[in-house]
C-alpha cells in the first residue's frame, strides 16, 4: 500500500445537526472518520492521519498528523455543531498542516466531509485546485446532505485537481442506509490499490473473512502472523536454492571471517578456496599467538628484574651497621641484566640512602 500523511477535515457546521442520516449528519460523520482512519492506518504502519473541523469561529486543527487513534476518538467526541463551514479556508489549512510532516516519504491527502452548501464560487474552488495539483496534494471529498446542490462545484474543484486518479468525488444521498457503509465500497477506502478497507480481499470481501472495523486488533494480528510466515517461507526458500548452488565460495569466505582457527577444516571442505587463501589464513592465526606468546615472556623478564633490583635494595636497606657496602652493591647492580651500576641516576639513590643511614644514627 502508499504511504500517505491523509488531513481529514470534518464539517461541524449547523446543518449537521439533521437527522436525514442515521442517527444524525454529525454521528454518522464521526462514525465514517473512524472506518478511514482504520483504513488508512490499518493498510500501512507507516501511515498517519490528522483531523480539522471546518465550521465553527474558523477551521481548526484538533489533532496532528498521529496514529493514535484515541486522540482522534477524544477529537470527534468533542465536536459541537456551530456556525458556518468554509471549504475554501479549511482545505488551505489542511494543506498547510500536510507540509509539517516529519516523514516526507509520505504522499499527501486531504479528504473532506462536506454536509452544507458550499459557499464559494467555482472560479475560485479550481483556482484552488490547480494549486494543490501543483503541490502533489491529493484530495477526496464525501458529498452528503446538500449533495444535490453541491456536486456541480465539486465536481469542477476535482476534475482540476485530479492527477492519475488520486483523487475522487463520492456523493451520498439521505437514505436509511448508514453512511460508513456507503464509504466500504469507495475508492476513498478502499485507496489506489482498490482493495477494500485498506486490506486484502478474501471471505465476504475481507480479509480473513472478518470485518477489521468491528475487530481491528484480531485482523491486524491475523495480518501480521500472515506476513511473518510469508518472509519465513520466503527465507527458507532462498536459503534452499542457495544450497543447490554448485559455487560457495561466498559462504565458506563468511565462515573464515568469523572463525579463523577453522581456516584448515573449511579450506579442505570447499575445494574452490585456493591453497594460498589456505596458507595466508593459518599464517595469520600463528602470527596472532606467537606474538601472544611473546607478550607474556617480555612480561615475565620484567617481573623476574623487578623483583632482584627489589632484593638488592632492601639488602643495602637492612644493612647490620648501618652502612650501605658500594662493591657488594655495584657488583650486585652489575649482575642484573640492562643495569649500569656506574648510572649517575643509580649513584645519586646510594649516596642519598647512605646520608640518611648516617643521619639516623646521628640521631640515635
Amino acid at each position: 500500500m502508499v504511504m500517505e500523511a491523509s488531513m481529514i477535515v470534518v464539517d461541524n457546521s449547523e446543518w449537521m445537526r439533521n437527522g436525514d442520516y442515521t442517527p444524525t449528519r454529525l454521528v454518522a460523520q464521526n462514525e465514517a472518520v473512524n472506518l478511514i482512519f482504520n483504513a488508512k492506518t490499518q493498510s500501512n504502519p507507516e501511515n498517519t492521519v490528522g483531523l480539522m473541523t471546518m465550521a465553527g469561529k474558523s477551521p481548526e486543527v484538533l489533532v496532528t498528523l498521529t496514529s493514535d487513534v484515541g486522540k482522534i476518538l477524544s477529537a470527534l467526541h468533542s465536536i459541537k455543531s456551530n456556525g458556518k463551514s468554509d471549504f475554501l479556508t479549511s482545505v488551505q489549512i489542511a494543506q498547510l498542516a500536510l507540509k509539517h510532516r516529519q516523514n516526507r516519504n509520505q504522499r499527501q491527502r486531504v479528504i473532506v466531509f462536506v454536509g452544507s452548501p458550499v459557499e464559494t464560487d467555482e472560479r475560485t474552488l479550481v483556482r484552488l485546485a490547480k494549486k494543490l495539483k501543483k503541490n502533489n496534494v491529493a484530495i477526496d471529498i464525501i458529498n452528503f446532505g446538500e449533495e444535490a446542490e453541491n456536486t456541480p462545484k465539486l465536481e469542477a474543484f476535482i476534475n482540476n485537481v485530479n492527477n492519475s486518479d488520486n483523487s475522487h468525488l463520492v456523493s451520498i444521498p439521505p437514505g436509511p442506509h448508514i453512511l460508513s457503509d456507503m464509504l466500504m465500497s469507495t475508492p476513498i477506502i478502499s485507496g489506489e490499490d482498490g482493495a477494500p478497507g485498506g486490506f486484502a480481499t478474501g471471505g465476504e470481501g475481507f480479509e480473513f473473512g472478518i470485518d477489521p472495523n468491528l475487530d481491528p486488533e484480531l485482523a491486524l494480528a491475523l495480518r501480521i502472523s500472515l506476513e511473518e510466515e510469508k518472509a519465513r517461507q520466503e527465507a527458507a526458500s532462498k536459503k534452499e536454492s542457495s544450497n543447490g548452488e554448485p559455487s560457495k565460495a561466498a559462504g565458506s569466505s563468511d565462515a573464515m571471517a568469523v572463525d579463523s582457527s577453522s581456516s584448515q577444516q573449511q579450506q579442505s571442505q570447499q575445494e574452490d578456496i585456493s591453497p594460498e587463501d589456505a596458507e595466508l589464513q593459518a599464517a595469520l592465526a600463528l602470527s596472532m599467538n606467537q606474538s601472544q606468546v611473546e607478550d607474556e615472556d617480555v612480561d615475565m623478564d620484567e617481573m623476574d628484574e623487578d623483583e632482584e633490583l627489589q632484593r638488592a635494595l632492601e639488602m643495602s636497606m637492612n644493612d647490620n651497621n648501618g652502612e650501605a657496602n658500594q662493591e657488594m652493591m655495584s657488583a650486585v647492580l652489575g649482575s642484573l641484566p640492562g643495569v649500569d651500576a656506574n648510572d649517575a641516576r643509580i649513584q645519586k639513590a646510594l649516596e642519598d640512602m647512605k646520608e640518611k643511614k648516617k643521619d639516623d644514627k646521628d640521631d640515635k
